[in-house]
């Protein structure tokens, strides 16, 4: 599975964490100059990601959509304020906690496809960045795979044959990796035809989350 894994690494901590801090910011500030698909789309890039070196809960969507793009803050819309409920947090956490991390397959909204929806993140975004990017993380506890492209990524032949095949199958994955649908609008009626998950697998995520930001991770209270 591709997601973020830690190694042995022997030197002293805080030369430890100078060194993971200086190698992450450069590769963030790479990252956010990246223009590797700019003849690509309408519209300028804007590459979002949110991650730091202390990140333990990392978060890998699709891509940003255009309201994101529009902002620069990831999960900034109604797909946000649903995913938030799942994961018990409120705004204030979401954003301010530097344990939580965004690093979506795309980083850079990719347009709106006229048939309905955006387009589908670039591969170009993740060939060139990804592996680099969880490589910078040593301390990922627990990697949540929102949406097919992501799991496929991460997973690849241990997917399922459909996202709902795979988030179905997310006592198999182990610890280190939770599989999630998108919690766009266009999920509601998915959410409806399948209740076990937020009966079984929504209360097992705020739960995991709970346990890795402690305090932080807000009781979680029902809106419906």
């Amino acid at each position: 599975m591709e997601v973020a894994a830690t190694s042995p690494d022997l030197r002293r901590p805080e030369t430890r964490d100078r060194s993971e801090e200086s190698q992450l910011d450069a590769l963030l500030s790479s990252i956010r100059a990246c223009r590797a698909c700019a003849g690509e789309f309408s519209h300028e890039p804007r590459p979002v990601v949110q991650v730091t070196s202390e990140t333990r809960l990392l978060i890998c969507g699709q891509a940003p959509g255009r309201r994101v793009h529009e902002c620069g803050l990831p999960f900034d819309d109604p797909s946000g304020d649903r995913l938030r409920e799942w994961l018990g947090l409120d705004r204030s956490v979401f954003y301010g906690d530097s344990r939580i991390g965004v690093a979506p397959m795309a980083f850079c909204f990719p347009g709106t496809n006229p048939k309905g929806g955006d387009y589908p993140p670039p591969s170009r975004c993740a060939a060139l960045w990804r592996r680099s990017l969880l490589a910078c993380l040593p301390r990922v506890e627990l990697t949540l795979l929102v949406g097919g492209y992501a799991q496929r990524w991460a997973l690849q032949h241990a997917s399922g044959r459909s996202m709902t095949a795979t988030v179905a199958a997310w006592r198999t994955y182990g610890p280190a990796v939770i599989p999630l649908p998108h919690p766009s609008w266009r999920s509601t009626v998915w959410l409806r035809r399948n209740p076990w998950f937020e009966n079984e697998l929504a209360p097992h995520l705020r739960t995991r989350v709970a346990a890795i930001l402690g305090d932080a991770a807000a009781p979680h209270q029902s809106t419906s």
